[in-house]
């Protein structure tokens, strides 16, 4: 995967639009088979007229808890200076209890795994613990948020591994996850260097920084059936794959179609898909009317000027 990369701005910019934009466009479509959605051309924030889209009470534009929990991480990134687990737990909750981070307020999707993990945050357990840590707690959650911090991150490859499998401690405890969400942000840090990002080589480097533990759930995310089979669910390692496999496409909206078109998870497939090739394309190659229909501009730009604040 390697093309003329844009300037490192516009691909910071796109990478946090590429991921929102995906999201919003996503929505319309999740819990639908591949077999019930439009057909790819007609996939657009706006779904075909007659179409039953999924929350339809919730207006076009707008973003999931996948958009408003990395909107949270990178707040919690820009105000602490790094990757402090309680004043994060914080703002996810914040999120959940009074609507932060959406575009009005209203909290309208919240994944079974991450609402036990608030439970326990609200009962007082540390966020470094709340997330369930058992073999079947490998949903998504934490890898559709974690973005931002390859956005955001300064420091070499082994810590940004570290931070993040740690970011999804408060919610998604198994190093399943951990690892996939760290493989996630080298991939996003070679796109944005302009590099060629080639996901094994990667994945060879990402084990030298790993326990026995995590070596293993990474030899385990590397020979997953979902690599040569991906079907778009909410498991994280499907996920994974999944938003992988749309990168072969040679534009942004491209990407977010063939996301979508795998059904099942489509907001949060088209949210990992869509902020790599937000990097990959910049913030240029995002359709002009998605961008326009995109809710909450406002504070997504005062946010991104805040990140953009620490590029050279």
């Amino acid at each position: 995967m390697r093309i003329e990369s844009p300037p490192r701005r516009d691909a910071i910019a796109g990478g946090l639009y590429g991921l929102l934009v995906g999201d919003a466009v996503g929505r319309c479509y999740e819990f639908k088979s591949a077999t019930e959605l439009p057909q790819p051309e007609a996939i657009a924030m706006r779904p075909p007229p007659g179409y039953p889209a999924t929350y339809p009470f919730v207006p076009a534009g707008t973003w999931t808890d996948d958009g408003a929990q990395a909107l949270a991480l990178l707040d919690s990134l820009l105000e602490c200076g790094g990757l402090d687990l309680d004043d994060f737990a914080t703002r996810l909750l914040a999120w959940c209890d009074e609507g932060a981070y959406t575009p009005d307020g209203q909290v309208f999707d919240i994944g079974i795994q991450t609402a036990r993990a608030f439970s326990r945050m609200r009962a007082g357990i540390p966020a470094s613990r709340a997330g369930d840590a058992h073999e079947r707690a490998n949903g998504n959650g934490a890898l559709m948020r974690v973005l931002p911090l390859a956005l955001w991150h300064q420091g070499d490859d082994e810590e940004l591994a570290r931070l993040a499998i740690e970011q999804g401690r408060p919610t998604h405890g198994h190093p399943r996850s951990g690892v996939a969400c760290a493989l996630y942000c080298l991939l996003a840090r070679r796109l944005l260097e302009g590099k060629s990002a080639e996901v094994d080589t990667l994945a060879c480097g990402l084990g030298e920084f790993l326990n026995d533990d995590e070596r293993a759930q990474l030899d385990a995310l590397m020979a997953a059936p979902q690599r040569e089979r991906p079907a778009g669910t909410g498991y994280v390692v499907d996920t994974f794959w999944s938003a992988l496999r749309t990168l072969e496409e040679r534009g942004y909206d491209a990407v977010i179609r063939v996301a979508i078109a795998f059904g099942n998870d489509t907001d949060t497939t088209a949210c990992v898909a869509g902020g790599l090739a937000g990097i990959r394309f910049g913030i240029a190659g995002i359709p002009v009317d998605w961008k326009n229909e995109l809710r909450g501009r406002e504070f997504i730009d005062r946010m991104l000027e805040r990140l953009l604040l620490r590029v050279d």
